[in-house]
């Protein structure tokens, strides 16, 4: 399992690199939106981040137990590993990180925005949906990447709501590496090593 998390982590980070490359860029041009409008984003990409997030994790689990036979399929087990690996580690990386880079930078109009609660009516279901999704339709390799391109913007427009005011260069790279490992870390996690911890080991081949 070591073994499979380093190799997972040293695959996905060029990726991850790039999106939050996108990110610093997207942040320099909309650094002056209003406060409004970025609040208004980041609930567009994070529920989009959630069911992604629940399609990869579900599949994930999905493909390693549930393929070869439903009968040995949990559909419960199922929907508590997409909806904790998607909400949980979702909210770990849109949100929690990047406001404690906010607190840390000193940024001043800080603030945590936890989706499944602030718009709890949007975020839950769709989590729900990504696992109905993986259940008949499981896939990992689009959703996977999508997700880490979504939770790096969802992590980006979490900061850009607590900027206030144009930032020095120096701040830029402070940020980019803020939001690499909200990204890195946690999507792996969710999509890869946490849905594997409840597959036995014979089962993942």
């Amino acid at each position: 399992m070591i073994k499979h998390i380093y190799e997972e982590l040293k695959h996905h980070a060029p990726f991850t690199f790039f999106g939050c490359i996108t990110g610093v860029v997207i942040m320099f041009i909309f650094q002056k939106i209003p406060s409004s409008v970025s609040y208004n984003i980041f609930y567009i990409l994070h529920p989009f981040h959630v069911v992604l997030s629940a399609i990869a994790t579900a599949s994930m689990y999905e493909l390693h137990k549930c393929s070869k036979d439903k009968r040995q399929c949990n559909i419960w087990i199922l929907l508590v590993i997409g909806y904790v690996g998607s909400i949980g580690i979702a909210t770990l990386s849109d949100s929690i990180i990047p406001f404690v880079g906010e607190i840390l930078l000193g940024l001043p109009n800080r603030g945590i925005h936890i989706g499944f609660i602030e718009a709890w009516w949007l975020v839950n279901p769709l989590a729900v949906i990504g696992v109905a999704i993986a259940y008949f339709r499981p896939s990992t390799k689009f959703p996977h990447t999508g997700h880490v391109l979504l939770s790096t913007w969802a992590s980006l427009f979490h900061i850009i709501l607590a900027l206030g005011q144009s930032i020095e260069w120096y701040v830029y790279i402070a940020i980019f590496v803020f939001i690499f490992l909200a990204v890195w870390l946690p999507c792996c996690l969710s999509d890869i090593i946490f849905p594997l911890l409840f597959v036995k080991p014979s089962s993942k081949s």
